[in-house]
Parts: structure tokens; sequence; C-alpha cells
């Protein structure tokens, strides 16, 4: 459980790819800066950093399960491990996620991508700036990120139609 939670903050509160998170190991967290190395798409090294949140879920799971776990040969370094002690799998933390979800809605299916949408919503929400959006979901063009947050941009336009006032009350 501590595991699995550590994995959905993180998911959650980076907006990391499932590939990046399953690809981390010990070393590539950085507790001190509040930051991680990731192996993007197309193997490129990016420097991530992270919340309270998500540092308090990791650091759970790292002095938890993860010190005492007893990793197979060849997984020793791996930041996830299974239930079989080997480095989880993108379908693990697929079945992981879809799991957890349905305890909170049967409504709508939740992917780990979606999570990762759903961090990119709330910091585009939250900053307005889709090249800082850009930048930290690793997309290499921005106009990939402005395509999937165009609808947020109609509501902002929509809002800022009555913020100039053209005349005094």
């Amino acid at each position: 459980k501590v595991r699995d939670v550590a994995i959905l903050t993180l998911l959650l509160g980076t907006g990391i790819r499932v590939s990046e998170c399953v690809g981390l190991n010990l070393e590539d967290v950085d507790f001190n800066n509040g930051a991680m190395r990731i192996i993007r798409k197309g193997g490129n090294e990016a420097l991530i950093y992270f919340g309270d949140e998500v540092s308090q879920a990791l650091e759970a799971y790292m002095n938890g399960p993860r010190k005492t776990a007893e990793p197979a040969a060849g997984h020793e370094e791996a930041l996830f491990i299974s239930l079989n002690k080997t480095r989880i799998t993108t379908r693990s933390v697929e079945r992981l996620v879809k799991k957890y979800s349905r305890l909170v809605t049967t409504v709508k299916k939740i992917t780990p991508h979606k999570l990762r949408s759903t961090f990119g919503t709330a910091l585009y929400q939250e900053t307005g700036d889709i090249y800082l959006v850009a930048d930290t979901l690793g997309h290499k063009d921005v106009n990939t990120t402005k395509k999937h947050y165009a609808a947020i941009d109609e509501h902002r336009r929509r809002m800022a139609a009555n913020v100039v006032k053209l005349r005094e009350s």
C-alpha cells in the first residue's frame, strides 16, 4: 500500500510518464533538492522537481517497504519493486491505477496518462504558462501542449471578456 501511494502520488504530483516512473532508480531521487533524474521518451535525461506531498510519499516508501525489500539479482537499484522482487512494470502500474481509481469512480476511466494530463491541467491553471507546462511534461514542441490544453485557453478567453471595464459603474 505504501508503495502504491508513492507511485500514485508521484505520477499525479509530477506528471511523469509511466515509463519514466518505472525506470527510476534509488540514486535518481534527491530529497535535498526536491528533484529526481528521469530518462525521457527518446532517451534524454531530465531533472524533475517535486513538492512536499511527493517527497513525503517517496520517503515513507523508501524508508519503509523499499528499505526492507530484498530485490532479485539485477533489480537492486530499481526504486519501485514488484511483489515478485523485480522492477515494477508499466503494465503493473497501469493495473494499479485502474484498481485504485475504481474505488473513487466507476464513471470515468482513469489511466496513468490521465493522471499526467490532470497534473498538466492543474499546472496550466495555476501558472497560465504553456511553455512551463510543455517543459515540465517533456513535450518537444509547445504546439503539442497547446493542442491538449486549448479548452482551458478558451475558458480563460471567455473570462477575459468581462475583466476589462470600459466605463466606471
